[in-house]
């Protein structure tokens, strides 16, 4: 499971083979999320508090073209 990005606390990362929608699963803190890309919702969420929820999303806004491509890169142009 490749790390992505590490910013605040939180690494955003992948499995290797990942299912649509596209996502990205966020660990810190003592927690877990996971967001889709398109829509920018959580899918879910595993011992987050709401600040820190907040603080992964405005992060995944701010990259969600780089978590886009990364996606591309790692789970192929067939998923997408």
């Amino acid at each position: 499971m490749p790390t992505i990005h590490l910013e605040k606390g939180f690494r955003f990362f992948f499995y290797s083979n990942e299912h649509l929608p596209k996502h990205i699963h966020v660990e810190g803190k003592g927690g877990e999320l996971k967001i889709d890309l398109e829509s920018l919702k959580v899918s879910y969420i595993y011992n987050f508090k709401k600040q820190d929820i907040n603080a992964a999303l405005e992060i995944v806004k701010q990259k969600r073209f780089y978590f886009l491509r990364k996606w591309d890169e790692y789970q192929g142009n067939e998923n997408s």
